[in-house]
């Protein structure tokens, strides 16, 4: 299937595409981890006695080959709950300490362990969620020929600021020009980013609505294919 759609679009992956990123992203993820993991320790306290337990926060995204996976962050919500049982609104669970996370990217550390893991990549198309995959078009698909990246071209170039329709063209000019120093640029670009907390601010995405609130079904015969996720939109299951 891919080999087609890449073809099909003029894409041309390399050795380092096709083997070496992968070994690197293993190797350098393992020692870089190693080297945070006192930081990482501490993170793990703090997010335990400020937010409660479980540390972790796992969301289903949709990796290489449209495979859906497991996404780790740490948690920036407590389980705050009304006299009833049921969890309060968000905002009133989003606690400083969440935003200080969030803002610093601290909460995406944890997805070093998808890198090792083989569910990503440190660089590469941003996992999204599993019922956007009928919203693709076949040519914005090719974001899933690769493993997703904890960064990527479209997050250096204005994170979730970029709309839906830019976002998917870095993706794709992304897969098609994968290189080792490409790879490295990105990561530095983010560092640099995330350092000066630029692009932080109200998302034009949001604004837009969900990639299933703005365009139609691009491709109907992946919804068959979409695991039961309890943010999928009811008209995605079929429900009227």
């Amino acid at each position: 299937m891919w080999k087609e759609i890449e073809n099909k679009y003029g894409v041309k992956k390399g050795l380092y595409a096709l083997v070496l990123k992968r070994v690197i992203d293993f190797l350098f993820t393992l020692v870089g981890f190693v080297v945070i993991s006192p930081l990482f320790l501490v993170l793990c306290v703090l997010v335990r006695c400020q937010l409660g337990s479980p540390i972790f926060f796992k969301q289903k995204r949709t990796g290489k080959d449209e495979k859906t996976f497991e996404m780790i962050k740490f948690r920036t919500m407590t389980d705050a709950r009304d006299l009833d049982g049921n969890l309060l609104p968000d905002t009133e669970r989003f606690t400083k300490f969440g935003d200080f996370m969030r803002r610093s990217s601290l909460d995406e550390l944890p997805e070093l362990l998808n890198v090792l893991k083989g569910d990503m990549s440190l660089v590469g198309p941003r996992p999204l969620y599993p019922f956007y995959v009928p919203y693709y078009t076949e040519k914005e698909s090719l974001r899933h020929s690769v493993r997703g990246g904890i960064t990527g071209l479209a997050q250096v170039n204005g994170r979730a600021l970029c709309k839906w329709d830019d976002r998917f063209t870095y993706d794709v000019e992304y897969v098609k020009n994968i290189t080792f120093f490409g790879d490295i640029k990105v990561l530095i670009m983010t560092v640099k980013k995330v350092l000066g907390k630029a692009d932080i601010g109200v998302p034009s995405v949001t604004e837009e609505g969900g990639l299933h609130i703005i365009r139609e079904v691009q491709r109907p015969e992946t919804i068959k294919n979409i695991e039961d996720d309890p943010n999928m939109p009811k008209f995605v299951q079929g429900v009227e």
